[in-house]
């Protein structure tokens, strides 16, 4: 008796705008090396990353004699998602994106029982304990709420900190936020660029009409930028927020960050779970059993829990991926080639016996 795993044939990646290269590249090479061919729907506003990709890996392929190993589909909205999830041809969909597209891809696959991988998205949260290195805490989540202007899935949308401090740290994150430059992200020193469409700043101008109906205060930000090269500018935003409130448990796309004063860690660990998605999630803390604690079964409830280190960003020798509304898929680390995989269970009789359960007997 032994096991040993196939290739499924056919794998299909959809993947966002937000990372149009890394995140099919990572997809795609652990399908090849299965020995899968590659079908890659990718995010209709960035058709031309997938063209240029697509035409330089399917070169290397061919040259190696492999052609057509990867296959490309570009289309205008999401049809020909909707097509592929459905598809009895295709074994299994990794999709990444939206809550709200992954729902509708898991059904569509579910429905003809296919295999999914769903990375989708966050409202991830960084635990700021009284004995933090503020300076480190600082840092960490100006580049995890500003980067890539809060369009990642790992963006740090929530800073869940002691009462004690929250003062200082306020003071702090105010004066780095003021130095944020704003502007083409092609030219040096640019650190936070436009949102992806105008629908994103119409997502981002309504939450902020939600945060201010609902009892919190817009400290910093809060604008969409005139006199730039578009209308898609907006400044990165800094909440006062309260636990109770709706919006923060939604996820915006946006450069939008909460600050929720907590009482204690265990208020804290309450917080960051209590929101539908779960993929990543941090702790600043010098005490090693708290930030034990915090990683726990009775901790994070995240796919990635990190300690004195940011939300943002994907480590690629560990799995990457969430659980809840994140979806439960991993695209990298450790096992997930199992995924692009089908298993199968072989037993062999070499003899001449069958052996049998129950006491039945030929005689």
């Amino acid at each position: 008796m032994y096991e040993q795993w196939h290739p499924l044939g056919i794998v299909g990646v959809i993947t966002a705008f937000n990372f149009p290269a890394a995140v099919w590249a990572w997809n795609a090479m652990l399908a090849a090396v299965c020995g899968n061919v590659v079908l890659w729907k990718p995010s209709e506003f960035t058709p031309i990353t997938a063209l240029a990709m697509h035409k330089i890996c399917s070169a290397v392929a061919a040259k190696h004699g492999f052609p057509g190993l990867f296959g490309l589909l570009v289309g205008d909205g999401p049809e020909l998602g909707k097509k592929m999830a459905a598809d009895t041809r295709i074994p299994l969909i990794s999709a990444t994106g939206s809550c709200r597209m992954g729902r509708s891809v898991a059904e569509s696959v579910a429905r003809r029982f296919g295999k999914t991988i769903l990375e989708l998205g966050g409202n991830n949260a960084i635990i700021v304990l009284k004995d933090a290195d503020l300076d480190l805490v600082v840092r960490s989540t100006l580049f995890g709420a500003v980067g890539t202007a809060g369009q990642r899935c790992t963006t740090t949308r929530r800073v869940l900190i002691e009462k004690s401090i929250e003062a200082e740290f306020t003071e702090k994150i105010l004066k780095a936020y003021a130095s944020v430059r704003i502007g083409n992200p092609l030219e040096s020193g640019t650190l936070m660029g436009p949102l992806i469409h105008r629908a994103a700043v119409q997502a981002y101008e309504k939450a902020l009409v939600a945060v201010q109906e609902q009892g919190g205060r817009i400290l910093c930000g809060g604008k969409v930028l005139t006199g730039k090269s578009s209308d898609l500018y907006v400044t990165p935003t800094i909440v006062r927020a309260t636990r109770g409130m709706p919006i923060v448990r939604e996820e915006t796309f946006a450069p939008i960050l909460y600050i929720i004063p907590v009482d204690s860690l265990d208020e804290a660990i309450e917080v960051n779970n209590e929101v539908p998605q779960g993929l990543s999630s941090a702790i600043f803390t010098r005490n090693l059993q708290l930030a034990e604690r915090f990683l726990g079964c009775e901790g994070s409830d995240c796919g990635i829990a990190n300690v004195n280190l940011g939300t943002s960003g994907a480590e690629i020798g560990g799995a990457f991926g969430g659980e809840k509304e994140t979806g439960g898929g991993r695209e990298s680390g450790s096992d997930s080639w199992r995924a692009y995989m089908r298993r199968q269970t072989n037993t062999i009789n070499y003899g001449n016996q069958l052996p049998l359960a129950q006491g039945i007997k030929f005689e």
